[in-house]
């Protein structure tokens, strides 16, 4: 391994331990330094600030390690997503609190955007209306991932992930059915596959 990557990893272990026992605004790039024994000097050479540092971390345990081949489809990424979350969530808890400009938040929208397009490509043309449902759906799975960590992640991560399918098919199955003027006549929900 690289001497940089040492150093980076070093720097994002401690910046994991910190996050378990506090709040991301709390901490301090001294702290951060202080507990791994690296002087500040070492920290900005390789981060520009402690976001920076939050988004790496996701990026290098989850982006790059990932083996994307595994995915049949945007439902399996969501529910590798959710199990890396699941794993790592006194970490994300903390660091999704965090909103505005560098944000782990601003940062993970930025990477959930291409998934969204793909789902959402056929879907209606570009132009303001995409964007306003990429946006939608963007803030809308990242408020859910929120609140299921939040509340301690009662269900596992399959649960949440079939959840959130369970509620997106209903909902289009209801529009859908609003549009052709069958609305009585189609559930919300229906039971599950036999």
């Amino acid at each position: 391994m690289a001497d940089s990557n040492i150093t980076k990893n070093a720097l994002a272990v401690s910046m994991k331990k910190l996050m378990e026992k506090k709040p991301f605004s709390k901490i301090s790039v001294g702290d951060i330094c202080e507990d791994c024994g690296m002087n500040r000097k070492s920290f900005y050479y390789h981060f520009r600030d402690k976001y920076d540092l939050v988004n790496w971390i996701f990026y290098v345990d989850f982006i790059e390690r990932m083996d994307w081949s595994s995915c049949r489809n945007e439902w399996d990424m969501l529910e590798a997503l959710c199990s890396h979350f699941y794993r790592e969530r006194l970490f994300y808890q903390n660091a999704l609190q965090v909103e505005g400009q560098n944000s782990f938040r601003e940062y993970f929208c930025g990477m959930l955007r291409p998934v969204l397009m793909l789902l959402t490509q056929n879907l209606v043309e570009k132009g303001r209306k995409k964007e306003f449902y990429i946006a939608f759906l963007c803030e809308g799975v990242l408020g859910e991932l929120v609140y299921w960590l939040r509340e301690g992640s009662k269900i596992t991560p399959e649960e949440f992930v079939e959840d959130l399918h369970d509620i997106s098919l209903g909902l289009a199955r209801k529009i859908i059915a609003e549009e052709a003027g069958t609305q009585n006549e189609i559930p919300l929900f229906q039971n599950k596959k036999v």
